[in-house]
């Protein structure tokens, strides 16, 4: 208790100190303002004296004054571009007929068509670079990826049949060599006969379509070396069939040449004749028949035959009658 007492007590002291220092405090400033104020004796001499200019220096120093802000630094860029690639259709490379047109043919035009359609093939991904034809790209590559999980069923079910046996002796590959040979050479020969130009420039292109399709052809049997399904024995597996083929660039299985061909063909002349109504009837009919005895004959999967007439197709239709 004692301690709580004195220590009370010393608390109180310093409050009161402290309140009587902050009113002294107050009290004169109260007294300063409130004084008035009287002018010293030397402020009043020195306001009775005349004023006086005051003297310009001998040597007037120079003003110095800070420099101007700069403005930001700026370095000039040069207007810089990406190359642009205007490949949305590729350069004609080619003689155009001066009576329809359209793109020429002729036994001398022959092999710089086929270049130029060389060109235009492998310059196709520089076409989806730049967002064309993207559709039915993925379309035909999903196609053929889906018969391609479906040919080790479909396959074996063609080994296995004795249906197809009288349409195979048809359609052996002389006999199909023969077939496809022989729509291009009766235009040819007719055109000759009757002088129809636009006859023979038919079969000219024909036999373009089918030229260009026999290079990817090749490339492509390079390149993947796909077994034949005949060549697998009848309980093998059909599912493992990429680059066990042969070594040979055209004795492999994917794609189908003779699709690639039939369909090239059909289409140049389906296209150039399609004012008469029964022409791609005939035409695309024969090429279906020809590509689907590949089939029944053992000689390629339907996965080949796909790509095959989508190849055929697509050449002859954007490469070879680009124009028409």
């Amino acid at each position: 208790m004692p301690i709580i007492h004195r220590c009370s007590r010393r608390l109180f002291a310093v409050v009161l100190f402290g309140v009587a220092i902050s009113s002294a405090s107050v009290l004169h400033a109260q007294e300063i303002t409130s004084q008035p104020i009287l002018p010293t004796p030397s402020a009043a001499f020195s306001a009775s004296l005349p004023a006086f200019p005051e003297p310009a220096p001998i040597f007037p120093s120079a003003k110095f004054q800070m420099p101007a802000r700069p403005e930001a630094l700026s370095i000039p860029v040069p207007a810089f571009s990406a190359p642009t690639f205007h490949a949305a259709e590729p350069a004609p490379g080619y003689v155009t007929d001066s009576t329809t047109g359209q793109r020429d043919v002729s036994w001398r035009l022959l092999p710089t068509n086929v270049l130029d359609d060389q060109r235009a093939m492998w310059l196709f991904p520089v076409q989806l670079a730049h967002g064309h034809h993207w559709l039915p790209t993925i379309s035909i590559i999903g196609l053929t990826a889906g018969l391609i999980v479906a040919d080790p069923h479909d396959a074996p079910y063609f080994r296995r049949s004795r249906t197809y046996i009288d349409f195979n002796s048809s359609f052996s590959k002389i006999a199909t060599d023969a077939e496809l040979a022989a729509a291009p050479t009766f235009l040819y020969l007719t055109g000759l006969a009757i002088k129809d130009p636009y006859a023979q420039k038919t079969a000219l292109f024909a036999g373009e379509a089918a030229a260009d399709g026999m290079v990817f052809y090749g490339i492509a049997q390079a390149a993947t070396h796909r077994q034949r399904p005949i060549e697998i024995p009848p309980d093998g597996n059909f599912s493992d069939t990429f680059w066990d083929g042969h070594k040979a660039i055209i004795s492999n299985s994917f794609p189908s040449g003779h699709a690639i061909e039939a369909f090239g063909i059909a289409t140049v002349i389906a296209r150039r004749y399609r004012k008469h109504r029964w022409v791609p009837w005939v035409a695309y009919g024969a090429a279906a028949v020809i590509s689907f005895s590949r089939i029944t004959i053992q000689s390629h999967f339907p996965s080949d035959v796909f790509l095959g007439a989508a190849i055929g197709y697509t050449v002859a239709r954007y490469d070879v009658l680009r124009g028409q």
